[in-house]
């Protein structure tokens, strides 16, 4: 299996890039243009096309900046 990382943009979607399947809660998918290896999916909840980022987010003003936290050195 190829990987596949998920970025959070700050007050945005959640990128996901490599090769995905994104199917909903009974198991049928969303079609994913052949080929797209880079998808942005809603987190702010206000897109016209859930799952997917329709760029909602702007108008609506969602605010999300988590970031990881701090690595620690175990050594």
């Amino acid at each position: 299996m190829s990987e596949v990382t998920i970025r959070c943009r700050a007050n945005g979607p959640l990128l996901v890039e490599g090769t995905v399947r994104v199917v909903d809660h009974e198991g049928h998918p969303f079609p994913v243009p052949e080929g797209k290896t880079t998808i942005a999916l809603c987190r702010c909840g206000h897109s016209g096309n859930k799952p997917f980022c329709d760029g909602a987010h702007r108008d609506a003003g969602f605010i999300a900046e988590e970031t990881s936290p701090p690595a620690t050195d175990d050594s």
